[in-house]
């Protein structure tokens, strides 16, 4: 089940993002840029997306395992809790995000981290620009932007 997040849900969906980040980012990126994702999803942007209502809840039963944010025409902030992984779990919430999309819009952009790049890529989404931004300690944190 997919519900829209209420601002109680903030905590929920902070714990999720946070989670997945320290568990999964550091293999592929330095700490400068781990550091960065933490601060960049913090929970004043985590609530202000929610008062906006383009923050979803992915549940596995009655437990919250992943959440995406759906921003105009683009996937923002898709996280699946590292022990679900793996599971199919991901893929229903871009499956949902990309529905969501279509409604209005004929494109999908998503900022792909490098961790998620082969999966948007088998989806068919083909790159369109390479960032880089400095981080902390003279690190680095490079993503591509993905259309569909």
């Amino acid at each position: 089940m997919i519900k829209r997040a209420d601002l109680c849900d903030a905590e929920m969906v902070k714990a999720i993002t946070e989670q997945t980040i320290n568990s999964v980012y550091p293999q592929y990126y330095p700490k400068g840029a781990v550091d960065f994702f933490l601060s960049h999803h913090n929970e004043n942007n985590i609530k202000s997306d929610i008062e906006k209502g383009i923050v979803y809840v992915l549940y596995d039963n009655e437990n919250a395992v992943g959440t995406v944010t759906i921003r105009d025409n683009e996937i923002c902030r898709l996280f699946v809790l590292p022990e679900y992984q793996g599971k199919g779990f991901g893929g229903r919430l871009l499956d949902f995000a990309e529905k969501k999309v279509a409604e209005n819009y004929s494109k999908i952009v998503i900022d792909a981290s490098l961790p998620a790049k082969p999966i948007y890529l088998k989806r068919g989404y083909v790159f369109t620009e390479y960032h880089t931004i400095e981080t902390d300690n003279g690190d680095f944190l490079c993503y591509d932007v993905m259309e569909k």
